[in-house]
């Protein structure tokens, strides 16, 4: 079990502070669960006050012991709180009585809860921080890409798990089960985080042959699911030979996640799939050598949907029929985290960001592409799952 150092706590509120600073913001509530591991290195019912400057306070209704346990912030600045009630008078008997403008995750934060806060704050004006945070959590830092690193190698010995596995007659959800138990085993937390208002996701996406059904799940390819409630993924389908089978797979590991997409079939594709799947992989190495620091975003969508167009598969690409506008994401403690490779996403590429790229097609016979998870380095992004890109034969 890995604790978040001091200095990594310390490094990511000093990033938090300067943009408090820069936009006029007095303190920060921070009260989501990845964001208040990101700057705590636990995660309770609390919630962090960071101010423009000074030392943070991490106010724990339950469970104080855990947060003084695992978080390295300073122990006497990780304090019990009783009631939400007592949190104006908490602030200011450590020195935070003047509060003019506060900000909060307006992107998570429930509609009751933000009200409720105004309540709280009555004197002070309460902002969206939702896009600072996630700036700040968007480039890595070298203890980041540790974890990271680590996970890659265990991505690998998952997928050659399937490669050698996966038979034609099993169900999905009978090779999904297998995945999952190989990923306990090895101690995967068994939960994906996701920002995103109702975006519910399984960390073993696996979907074969004409279960390619779209879903409400905002990703190019969707599949039945096991029922109206969660209508997604995997279901009692039985995997048939000379169909494909595309394995969309995150490991997650002390709180971090790698994304990871490959097809493999039992038996032969038929033609139109294997060129789209050659296609894929493509454009993929087409933006690996786009991706550069400096380099917009968007230039590498607009660069995939040309190729894409040109080909006899441009109204499967990235979903039928319902494609998405997206074909990459940053990823890291959350599955959908900043950069976004999207039309209008202008925030040029830097060292230490972390992104998944996955050009895929989708048809009523199956689904086809790849994913890898890089990290951008000064001379273009490094992958970070590394398993072979073709068509994997079983």
């Amino acid at each position: 079990m890995r604790y978040t150092p001091k200095a990594e706590l310390d490094q990511r509120i000093t990033k938090l502070q300067e943009g408090l600073k820069q936009q006029n913001i007095d303190g920060a509530v921070i009260v989501q669960n990845a964001d208040l591991f990101y700057f705590t290195g636990t995660v309770q019912r609390a919630h962090l006050f960071v101010p423009a400057q000074g030392k943070p306070l991490l106010m724990v209704k339950k469970n104080l012991e855990r947060a003084r346990l695992e978080s390295s912030l300073e122990g006497e600045r990780i304090i019990g709180l009783e009631s939400l009630k007592e949190i104006g008078a908490v602030l200011h008997a450590y020195g935070y009585g003047s509060l003019k403008r506060l900000g909060f995750e307006l992107d998570v934060l429930p509609a009751n809860q933000y009200l409720y806060y105004q309540k709280l704050f009555k004197e002070a004006e309460i902002v969206d921080l939702s896009a600072l945070v996630r700036t700040v959590r968007m480039v890595k830092s070298p203890y980041e890409v540790e974890i990271l690193r680590e996970i890659g190698s265990f991505h690998g010995l998952v997928f050659a798990f399937i490669r050698d596995n996966l038979r034609a007659g099993m169900t999905e959800l009978e090779m999904s089960a297998k995945i999952l138990e190989l990923s306990r085993r090895h101690g995967h937390a068994g939960v994906m985080r996701v920002r995103g208002f109702n975006q519910d996701l399984f960390y073993v996406h696996l979907l074969s042959g004409g279960n390619t059904d779209p879903s409400y799940f905002d990703g190019s390819v969707g599949g039945k699911g096991v029922s109206p409630a969660f209508a997604q993924g995997s279901y009692t389908k039985v995997i048939n030979r000379d169909e494909p089978v595309l394995i969309d797979y995150s490991y997650i590991q002390d709180g971090y996640m790698l994304d990871q997409t490959r097809v493999f079939c039992p038996g032969k594709l038929p033609h139109h799939l294997a060129a789209a799947h050659a296609l894929a992989v493509e454009i993929l190495k087409e933006m690996e050598k786009m991706a550069r620091p400096g380099v917009a975003c968007s230039r590498l969508y607009e660069r995939a949907m040309e190729m894409a167009g040109q080909s006899p598969f441009a109204g499967h690409f990235l979903g039928f029929p319902d494609p998405v506008t997206f074909i990459g994401h940053g990823v890291g403690i959350e599955l959908d985290e900043l950069p976004v490779f999207a039309p209008g996403f202008e925030i040029p590429l830097e060292e230490g960001m972390v992104f998944a790229l996955e050009p895929k097609f989708c048809f009523a016979d199956g689904a086809m592409g790849l994913e890898n998870t890089y990290v951008m380095t000064a001379s273009g992004p490094q992958a970070l799952t590394v398993f072979e890109e073709g068509i994997i034969y079983v």
